[in-house]
């Protein structure tokens, strides 16, 4: 690891996974879990940036933040990480604002947005040389 502030990203998200952990089975906040698993890809995406010295903007916008990471790792689903931009903002009102086409996330989304989250960081890790069980403590 190059530096400390690389390993707290992953700390940082690997905390959202914990959340998801607790939460992705729960149909009443599909969407919070939705909301984590942005947050974790885009903590997992900085800390990469930050290990190989690049300025880590102070945005959410995980599709921008893929460009940014794209010679250090590779990501082929763009429709996910479209989701997850669209949800990061919306996940924090009603569903009757227009979380996604079809309302709020469902079961099956949430379990596949925390899937996605958990292949990132998991990745992440590799690139890294961080052990997973390191960060856990």
């Amino acid at each position: 690891m190059k530096n400390n502030l690389a390993t707290e990203w992953v700390k940082a998200a690997y905390s959202d996974l914990i959340v998801m952990e607790s939460i992705v089975d729960n149909e009443l906040v599909t969407h919070m879990t939705a909301f984590h698993s942005q947050q974790s890809v885009e903590k997992s995406f900085k800390a990469i940036l930050e290990s190989e010295g690049i300025n880590v903007p102070k945005k959410h916008d995980v599709r921008m933040l893929k460009k940014l990471v794209s010679e250090y790792i590779n990501i082929d689903d763009d429709y996910i990480l479209d989701a997850l931009n669209t949800l990061y903002i919306d996940s924090r009102y009603p569903s009757s604002f227009g979380l996604l086409p079809n309302g709020k996330p469902t079961l099956e989304d949430a379990r596949e947005f925390y899937e996605f989250a958990l292949d990132i960081f998991d990745r992440v890790c590799k690139i890294l040389e961080i052990d997973p069980k390191e960060v856990k403590k």
